[in-house]
């Protein structure tokens, strides 16, 4: 019999992507066959970063629907939203019909080593097209909401805030939405994909319990198909080995940060990255800079060749000569294996959701600057639920970016509760090991060493959890 097959889709930006492949490397070590579909622009970047011998994995590629020339728009993020949204069904549908026929293909032969038929679609928020492909094609669907269970209840309550007359805004930038428009695309685009979530037969969250108890309490009272198997890196670290290979990187990570980590001392070091999408003036990357150095610590700066006009380039020259021997720059790197390394104390954080998960999986508390979406839902978890971090001001100051750092460096409560976070992620990893187990017996029935895969046989080997 066939082994079940799932297509997985995310959403073309790393949140989504790195996510996506880790749930799909859990899928695959429980016998589940995965193709895992990127953007062909976002492939081309991936072969680039990864030199001329990429690691191979069952990677397809379909177009996104933007052109070259509109890449470099004001607002990207939302002009792929809208690419994708329009855009990308017909080439998915191309792609299924591709899978299926080469299946159909193999089992009127030796079929060694083809894929088996395409058996259900695993796609993330922001791409629920690719759910209206696989009802079209009868095939069952799951969706991973790449952020925190308080941004899907948020993002799903859109209308409902707009009703209660809380947006538009009337000058509290900090929240959630930064639109004083009540046309604005975004909101009604946002509140559409996240109420899409629930329409999938199975709706995976990146989170665990411990860490959004009261939420995921009121979304398991209106959705009972929802499923906490975060974090994600966490449980992959201690699942067996997998055999698809590391994660998938838009831009060439840098390794001798490790090694420099390698020399430091432990909890000595402030780690500095802002994520892959934020954007900045060369005058506010002066204050982050003048504000680090200012607390005699080693840091590892993270400094993407597109967060500033210029690069590394535009840090101040007085700024690299005066931190000479006690910094390390990047254009980018491994963040989990960064938070894992003994050395690193602090991060300093655009607090994006991937970031808080693999800061609180690693026992490393925080410095919080959100720039936009559900990242300030994730600082006032941070700061004020969890009591892991400190905020910084948004107009960023040099003065605070020290005081904050080095009081974070020092705090003994924050170290204490992240290290009680960690080690239950450690220490009771089998919940999240059943919570996995629940998922997977969502779409599998166990029944003398086959499954049944909604309705359909398929062999998988007997031995579901090592």
């Amino acid at each position: 019999m066939a082994r079940p097959h799932a297509v997985v889709v995310p959403y073309p930006g790393s949140g989504n992507i790195n996510p996506a492949l880790q749930l799909a490397k859990l899928l695959h070590g429980h016998g589940v066959y995965i193709t895992f579909v990127n953007t062909e622009h976002n492939h081309r970047r991936i072969v680039a970063a990864e030199g001329a011998a990429p690691r191979a994995r069952p990677r397809r590629a379909i177009p996104d629907g933007m052109a070259d020339a509109d890449r470099d728009v004001g607002d990207y993020d939302l002009a792929l939203s809208v690419a994708t949204s329009n855009r990308c069904a017909a080439p998915l549908q191309e792609l299924m019909a591709r899978l299926d026929a080469a299946a159909a293909a193999a089992a009127g032969e030796d079929g060694a080593g083809m894929p088996p038929p395409v058996t259900c679609v695993v796609c993330t928020a922001l791409m629920s097209f690719a759910m209206d492909v696989a009802r079209e094609l009868g095939l069952p669907t799951m969706v991973m909401w790449g952020g925190s269970a308080a941004s899907l209840m948020t993002h799903m309550r859109i209308r409902e805030l707009q009703e209660r007359g809380y947006i538009p805004l009337k000058g509290n930038m900090s929240f959630f939405v930064r639109t004083t428009d009540p046309n604005d695309f975004g909101l009604r685009f946002n509140e559409e994909e996240a109420n899409n979530c629930t329409k999938a037969n199975a709706l995976i969250l990146n989170t665990f319990d411990d860490l959004e108890a009261d939420v995921l309490a009121a979304l398991r009272a209106e959705y009972a198909r929802i499923y906490t198997i975060g974090p994600l890196g966490t449980l992959l670290n201690h699942a067996a080995a997998d055999t698809i290979g590391g994660g998938l990187s838009l831009w060439k990570q840098d390794t001798e940060c490790l090694a420099w980590l390698d020399t430091q001392q432990p909890r000595s070091v402030v780690y500095v990255n802002f994520g892959s999408l934020t954007v900045m003036t060369p005058e506010r990357l002066a204050e982050f800079a003048w504000g680090i150095a200012a607390t005699g610590c080693p840091f590892l700066f993270v400094v993407r060749e597109n967060l500033v006009p210029g690069g590394p380039a535009a840090l101040p020259p007085e700024f690299v000569v005066e931190t000479d021997g006690r910094r390390c720059l990047a254009t980018w790197c491994s963040q989990e294996q960064v938070l894992r390394h003994p050395a690193v104390g602090c991060f300093l954080t655009q607090s994006g959701w991937n970031s808080k998960c693999e800061s609180v999986a690693s026992g490393v508390p925080m410095v919080c600057w959100p720039v936009f979406a559900d990242q300030y839902i994730n600082r006032k978890y941070a700061c004020e639920s969890w009591d892991v971090g400190l905020r910084l001001d948004e107009e960023v100051r040099r003065e605070q970016v020290t005081a904050q750092v080095k009081q974070v460096m020092e705090h003994e409560r924050s170290l204490n509760i992240l290290l009680f976070l960690s080690q239950n992620i450690t220490t009771f990893g089998y919940k999240f090991r059943h919570e996995l187990f629940r998922f997977v017996t969502k779409v599998c029935y166990i029944l003398n060493g086959c499954i049944t895969w909604f309705g359909h046989k398929y062999f998988i080997p007997t031995k579901i959890f090592g």
